[in-house]
């Protein structure tokens, strides 16, 4: 449901390149109409500016 907020934030990144553990969060699933196909969006932005600099994305039926 694209109106609802399943949480979201920003996350620092190491100097490595990875995202530490436990840094997403979202909020458990709950379809409308029991089935539902759920879709993360994470985009890396500059901290100046916002620039884009890569987006990653995962969909998954639920229940499977």
């Amino acid at each position: 449901m694209p109106g609802y907020n399943h949480g979201g934030g920003w996350v620092k990144i190491s100097q490595d390149g990875t995202v530490p553990a436990n840094s997403f969060k979202y909020k458990s699933p709950c379809p409308p109409n029991g089935k539902h196909t759920y879709e993360w969006t994470a985009t890396a932005r500059t901290k100046k500016g916002g620039k884009k600099l890569a987006v990653a994305k995962a969909r998954r039926k639920y229940p499977e």
